[in-house]
């Protein structure tokens, strides 16, 4: 059993809880990770750094785009456990969410911005930099390039190089938590990694990850799968 009855009771009496997610909660849905020995960062020729930054974007766009075509966009993908049972407590008025995930898998779930900040973007909101106007996603697979001026086409996800969404507001949701979760992520991306570092002082906080992350001593880990952790969890 991962949830014991100290954990259980943690959620029981908390009221500001934060989710902080990553790759691992998705993988459940059928949405590869990028780092493990299945990810798409696996085999590349090029570091992933620098195929998926803005540098990328402006000197190898049609390169970069295929890669993202065939290794990042599942929209048939569909909100698991996790993500329903987070959806559930925010509804409740109980919990946020900030993710380092692109798939809009929490929206999927129910998820609105008053619950969730979407630190790394979306791979779905679709725009051409040039004027900023909105782009269908059925265009989007059809080209790089919008059809009646050849202006590139970029998801608004935050590229290598680029400042995430929402930071300071995320920023706030950690100060103000009192129990702050973090799920499915090595915590190896800054500055979502550092997000820890705000946290108050009477604040709990877990870790639900397959390993053991390089986090503070105050944090309490729980070693094993997160699918488990949640289908235990009483909510």
């Amino acid at each position: 059993m991962l949830v014991t009855n100290d954990i259980q009771q943690l959620f029981d009496d908390s009221h500001q809880i934060l989710f902080l997610t990553g790759a691992g909660v998705s993988t459940l849905s059928g949405i590869p990770d990028y780092r493990s020995k299945q990810g798409v960062y696996q085999g590349l020729d090029l570091a992933p750094e620098y195929l998926l930054s803005i540098q990328a974007f402006d000197e190898i766009p049609e390169i970069q785009y295929q890669f993202m075509q065939d290794n990042l966009y599942f929209p048939k993908a569909k909100p698991n456990i996790i993500h329903q049972k987070m959806a559930n407590l925010a509804q409740a008025g109980r919990a946020k969410v900030v993710t380092q995930n692109i798939d809009d898998l929490d929206v999927k779930a129910g998820l609105s911005d008053n619950h969730l900040i979407r630190f790394h973007g979306s791979l779905y909101h679709l725009y051409t930099p040039v004027d900023g106007q909105a782009i269908s996603l059925a265009a989007y697979q059809k080209s790089l390039y919008r059809a009646n001026d050849q202006a590139k086409i970029r998801p608004a996800i935050t590229f290598y190089g680029e400042e995430p969404y929402r930071v300071s507001e995320a920023i706030d949701w950690v100060r103000q938590a009192d129990l702050i979760v973090v799920v499915g992520t090595s915590l190896q991306v800054y500055p979502f990694a550092g997000l820890l570092e705000y946290a108050n002082n009477q604040a709990k906080i877990l870790a639900v990850n397959l390993t053991a992350l390089p986090v503070p001593a105050r944090v309490h880990q729980v070693v094993g799968d997160a699918r488990q952790f949640f289908e235990e969890l009483q909510i």
